[in-house]
């Protein structure tokens, strides 16, 4: 079962290596929404923050001008020694959430953005996230709505990393899956990162205007509808 779990790590790692993360060689500018989450979550002063699948850093980024003290892994290299290059301080890793390299309760803070319905495993990921994880400390998991309404339409049928792995649950198949393993959500807030340029003028021209028309109806549509969803948990008392 471990070997065929690793071969199945290693095609997913190749995508991002090869496919995802093809063209990545120098960090991006810190976009305004992770700017945004990080002063949401102020003061950051002494606390410890891992991201899980933390990309080329920019949330990282965001927390650490914050004063947050920053970790981070991901399954691809390049994209670890391009988060490395604009944060030499911070304690980056190059490997699977499934098996996190850190010690018990270590951190203050685990984040994990738009990653875990790729993951093979999420409840092991999960579980380790909360291993590596305080007391008291603080859970910001975003993740995609099964309901979305394109979705539900057949105008959506997931992101580039379908292509490999990408399972998304409803509203309340997450929350059933957070709390069956130990964490309590406080509350959830929808995702309205794609009300940008960057976000509506990506790919071919001709997505542009329904990219642009959703872009301007998520504020407005109810919870339920939403594309990504953030939720804000704790561990079970």
């Amino acid at each position: 079962m471990k070997k065929h779990q690793a071969l199945e790590h290693t095609a997913v790692r190749d995508f991002y290596e090869h496919v995802y993360y093809k063209d990545v060689n120098a960090e991006s500018k810190v976009s305004l929404h992770y700017r945004r989450l990080a002063k949401r979550y102020r003061p950051w002063q002494e606390k410890k923050l891992l991201d899980i699948a933390c990309g080329t850093g920019g949330w990282l980024r965001a927390a650490a001008e914050f004063g947050a003290e920053p970790a981070g892994i991901d399954i691809s290299q390049a994209a670890i020694e391009v988060c490395r290059r604009s944060l030499p301080h911070a304690v980056l890793h190059c490997g699977i959430a499934e098996q996190l390299p850190f010690d018990n309760a270590q951190f203050d803070f685990v984040s994990c953005l738009g990653a875990l319905e790729h993951f093979l495993n999420p409840d092991a990921a999960l579980r380790e996230m909360i291993r590596v994880a305080k007391l008291d400390a603080t859970f910001l998991l975003l993740v995609p709505n099964a309901d979305f309404l394109p979705r539900r339409l057949g105008l959506y049928s997931g992101t580039q990393q379908v292509a490999v792995h990408e399972e998304a649950l409803s509203l309340r198949g997450w929350q059933n899956l957070f709390e069956s393993l130990g964490l309590s959500v406080k509350w959830r807030w929808r995702d309205l990162h794609v009300l940008s340029a960057s976000w509506i003028f990506r790919g071919p021209w001709f997505g542009w205007p329904l990219r642009a028309a959703q872009a301007c109806m998520l504020p407005f549509w109810p919870l339920s509808w939403q594309y990504q969803v953030y939720h804000h948990c704790t561990l079970k008392k």
